[in-house]
């Protein structure tokens, strides 16, 4: 594994893990709201990186990359923070795999620098518009709880709401054996500054245009009781994408990586090894 730092247009450094052999296919993992590559778990990371070149990212404002005081409602600022990765890394037939806010990541990378160099996409949990009415951004009952608690800058609130917001990453099996991992989710959440995980949220794009013009395989993974983003939002995604396959957890949280990451890696390698 190896820690790398490249930046964005706009100057902000966007930091990086990989893990592989360089030749392999690049797999490029984006996280979600106020979590960081952090989130994944080193031992998930670690088995794909058998098969795979693994680069998980930090998204601007998270984790050890920069957090600058704006550009977080700027879709081509986004696009371009995955683009300086990509060119870093050298990177041709990659997949990108976004869970949760990261699918609306890779909408905004393909919206502004289009398919060129992308072999497929996985959505996981994800949102892929932002905005009232937007049914590709649909969220569940743990994020509309979580807001505006979520992002107080009183430690005391925060610390409260991301803590409940914390059971719907780990999901049913939250318990004293998911202990470290629920710890290890909430301090990334606290570790994103305030006014980033409020930022994120003060923007509107929809992207339904761009997904029924796609012309790439997806993979879209959703848990069927995920409580973050509804599972209609990946329903509708679904409905859009013209080369889409589906696995819906029955029963299954937001954090489908936490809840069984071999399940999930099984699917992921699945869909993965089918592209050209």
């Amino acid at each position: 594994m190896t820690v790398r730092e490249v930046l964005g247009a706009d100057g902000t450094p966007i930091v990086y893990r990989a893990f592989g052999d360089p030749s392999s296919r690049p797999l490029v993992l984006l996280h979600g709201w106020a979590q960081s590559s952090g989130c994944w778990g080193d031992p998930l990371l670690e088995d794909l990186a058998g098969r795979y070149r693994v680069i998980a990212v930090d998204l601007r404002g998270h984790g050890y990359s920069g957090a600058p005081a704006d550009g977080y409602d700027d879709r081509a600022v986004w696009a371009s923070d995955v683009r300086a990765v990509l060119a870093a890394e050298n990177c041709t037939g990659a997949v990108l795999l976004g869970w949760s806010y990261g699918g609306l990541v890779i909408c905004d990378y393909l919206a502004v620098h289009g398919t060129a160099d992308i072999a497929g996409v996985v959505l996981v949990g994800a949102i892929t518009s932002i905005g009232r009415g937007e049914k590709g951004g649909k969220v569940g009952a743990a994020m509309r709880a979580a807001v505006p608690g979520a992002m107080s800058e009183d430690p005391q609130i925060a610390l409260a709401a991301l803590d409940a917001f914390g059971a719907s990453l780990v999901g049913a099996g939250r318990s004293a054996a998911t202990g470290p991992i629920s710890q290890a989710l909430l301090g990334n959440s606290l570790r994103t500054p305030p006014r980033v995980r409020s930022a994120l949220f003060a923007r509107a794009v929809g992207n339904d245009d761009l997904l029924r013009g796609l012309d790439l395989p997806v993979l879209v993974l959703h848990g069927t009781a995920d409580s973050v983003v509804d599972l209609s939002a990946a329903e509708h995604a679904a409905s859009l994408l013209p080369r889409a396959t589906t696995s819906y957890w029955d029963g299954a949280e937001h954090g489908l990586f936490v809840e069984d990451p071999r399940r999930f890696a099984e699917d992921v390698v699945r869909f993965v090894d089918t592209l050209e």
